[in-house]
């Protein structure tokens, strides 16, 4: 039997394979079955109890933040020429 570290660190690799793929255009069907994957198989650990969903989570957070930087960007309010949304 496979240790949660074990577990985890192949969905760390599952996430930045299906992230890798988006970021260079791959194709709908290979993106659709590798989120299919990446979802079954969070789907699983979290039936057998594995991790939770706060774990999860964090996981993909990291992921997305290493693939594509950080999801929000602090502005300065003090400079013009941006808008704050």
């Amino acid at each position: 039997m496979r240790t949660k570290a074990e577990v985890l660190t192949e969905l760390q690799v599952m996430l930045r394979d299906l992230l890798a793929a988006a970021a260079t255009g791959a194709a709908r069907g290979r993106l659709a079955r590798a989120h299919g994957y990446v979802d079954g198989y969070m789907r699983a650990i979290l039936d057998l109890d594995v991790t939770t969903q706060a774990e999860l989570l964090e996981i993909v957070a990291a992921e997305r933040e290493k693939a594509s930087g950080p999801a929000i960007r602090v502005l300065d309010a003090r400079s013009e020429d941006t808008a704050a949304a």
